[in-house]
């Protein structure tokens, strides 16, 4: 497991989540809900939150289908990161699956008593703690960098 603080991105339409690990990469937290609307600030935040946190990576959600597919969502996604790469080179930004992040995120803060009116804004930034820690565990177990590598095309 490689030393260092990494940020966890949960992109979606109206809200971005931003989630943090600790430098030993054991333990995802809440950080931010961005809004996404507004995707020239959006990318001004997320660059500010890198130089801020200075982690060796961002890591973003990749929305897929059950079955494995990528729709208009993963496209969208795909573009924003190839963007926030450019953004904060010489950080890397990797794409990780995150199939049922936010379904879990939504169900974890049920079960944890926060009403979904209240919480819209926080599912977000859950959604991207579920994605960041599912890629910290995957780095465990398998000993390589989760996801796939987002080139920076100048």
């Amino acid at each position: 497991m490689r030393r260092g603080r990494r940020l966890g991105v949960d992109v979606g339409e109206a809200r971005i989540g931003v989630a943090s690990c600790d430098p030993d990469g054991l333990i995802a937290t809440p950080v931010e809900t961005v809004p996404g609307r507004d995707v020239p600030a959006a990318r001004r935040r997320l660059a500010q939150l890198v130089a801020e946190y200075e982690p060796i990576e961002v890591v973003v959600g990749l929305p897929r289908s059950l079955g494995g597919g990528e729709g208009p969502a993963a496209a969208r996604v795909r573009a924003f990161a190839e963007r926030i790469a450019r953004d904060v080179a010489p950080v890397r930004v990797r794409l990780v699956d995150e199939r049922l992040s936010t379904v879990t995120a939504t169900r974890g803060m049920r079960a944890s008593g926060v009403k979904e009116r209240k919480g819209r804004s926080r599912v977000d930034q859950a959604a991207a703690v579920v994605i960041l820690q599912s890629a910290l565990e995957t780095e465990r177990s398998s000993g390589r960098p989760p996801g796939q590598c987002v080139e920076v095309v100048v």
